[in-house]
């Protein structure tokens, strides 16, 4: 794993001024779309895996996380970060997460300070936050995890909505201080989000959920980079309007008989879909070898 390409990568887009869209994705086939038209990073978030699964996020096991995250890493030359929940445990179980997560071709990943087994209610905003000296020790035991320095180790405090805005600034910081690379915050308001990157020591990430029933502050890319925020995840803003489109064709075919797409149309979208997935690379081989 030392000197990949992808961790490499990572810690370019994290030295320069600018700031990270790390757009969220669920499949190798998403992750190629996005980085086709120019993505730099996508993230991996537990919302979109466990949504893939048709399931929620705290059912989700390591080895569905551990594959998926592969399998994405087979199929992009960008970097990938991975939400690696609340790292599946205690300390042991979190260096267990690191050393699997690392191996399967991620630049980073992400452990928050919820408990585990981590639960459904915290999609409501009803979260559950760990004491601060054992998540302490979890961003410790994953620092202490990693084979290739420049993986990266990011907190995640959700303190800020249990037990308000100052604990999570205190949390932040602490977590930088046992090592971490980057921590992300959930301010709840305008305010909170504005104030949050004057009084963290190190460089912040947030979670742009659009569609989010707690009406957190969304913020465009340009906004994120004059308020000094480092990066931000993604996670509904290709899972809902994906969904929304298969509705719309599924019911064109049960109402109309027909998927209601331009047939000529059609016909360059499948182009598209074949050179993603490179299609004519194969033909190439077989024609070389089984196809003369």
């Amino acid at each position: 794993m030392a000197n990949s390409p992808a961790l490499v990568k990572f810690r370019e887009l994290m030295a320069r001024p600018r700031f990270i869209p790390a757009l969220g994705i669920w499949d190798p086939y998403t992750a190629r779309v996005a980085e086709s038209l120019g993505i730099e990073c996508v993230h991996l978030g537990g919302y979109q895996l466990g949504a893939h699964y048709v399931t929620s996020e705290p059912l989700l096991t390591l080895t569905e996380l551990a594959t998926a995250t592969r399998y994405i890493t087979s199929a992009v030359k960008i970097p990938l970060i991975v939400d690696a929940g609340a790292g599946y445990g205690e300390p042991l179980h979190v260096m267990r997460t690191v050393h699997e997560i690392e191996k399967a071709g991620a630049a980073g990943l992400h452990i928050e300070d919820q408990i585990y087994p981590k639960r459904a209610h915290y999609h409501k905003g009803v979260e559950h936050v760990i004491p601060r000296a054992e998540m302490v020790q979890k961003i410790k035991a994953a620092v202490a995890a990693r084979t290739d320095p420049n993986f990266v180790i990011m907190g995640r405090t959700d303190a800020m909505r249990t037990d308000g805005y100052a604990e999570g600034i205190e949390r932040a910081n602490l977590y930088f201080e046992a090592g971490a690379d980057m921590v992300m915050i959930f301010p709840g308001t305008l305010e909170e989000a504005r104030q949050a990157p004057r009084e963290v020591k190190g460089p912040l990430a947030y979670t742009n959920s659009e569609g989010n029933r707690l009406r957190r502050p969304l913020f465009s890319v340009q906004e994120f980079q004059d308020l000094g925020y480092k990066l931000s995840t993604y996670p509904t803003a290709l899972l809902c309007p994906v969904t929304q489109t298969i509705k719309s064709v599924v019911t064109n075919l049960l109402t109309k008989g027909v998927s209601g797409q331009d047939p000529e149309q059609m016909i360059v979208w499948r182009k598209e879909v074949e050179d993603l997935i490179g299609l004519e690379e194969y033909y190439k081989i077989e024609s070389a070898t089984v196809e003369r």
